[in-house]
């Protein structure tokens, strides 16, 4: 490394690198942060707290439809189904997920339980 080390007149010592070696080492740290975090996800998933999403359901969801609808199906669930073990009616579940009727927190913090996703992935 082609480095110079200057000493200002505070005293304080500061180092100056070539730009391309700069940004060689800005890179390096970018890539080491990013490899951090793979091992992370990688760790999360192990313990099951991370699950993998098809394309196809991301899509959807980035499509706009409704997030509720998008991860039942995806977790092989009926409306009837899914309103059975959250309490709640199938014709309000079906309301929900079309949108002419908003479900309130306690709601949609049960239908995310039993989703076994997190509140904010439904709304």
């Amino acid at each position: 490394m082609n480095a110079q080390t200057i000493v200002t007149p505070a005293g304080e010592r500061m180092v100056v690198v070539p730009e391309e070696e700069y940004r060689a080492l800005v890179e390096a740290a970018e890539d080491a942060a990013d490899l951090r975090a793979v091992h992370a996800f990688d760790a999360a998933m192990a313990r099951g707290e991370e699950e993998l999403l098809p394309a196809a359901l991301v899509d959807r969801l980035l499509n706009g439809e409704s997030p509720i609808k998008v991860w039942r199906e995806h977790r092989n669930l009926t409306q009837a189904e899914l309103a059975d073990r959250a309490g709640i009616s199938k014709a309000y579940l079906s309301q929900i997920e079309g949108g002419t009727r908003q479900g309130g927190v306690d709601i949609l913090r049960t239908l995310a339980e039993t989703l076994d996703v997190l509140i904010d992935d439904l709304v």
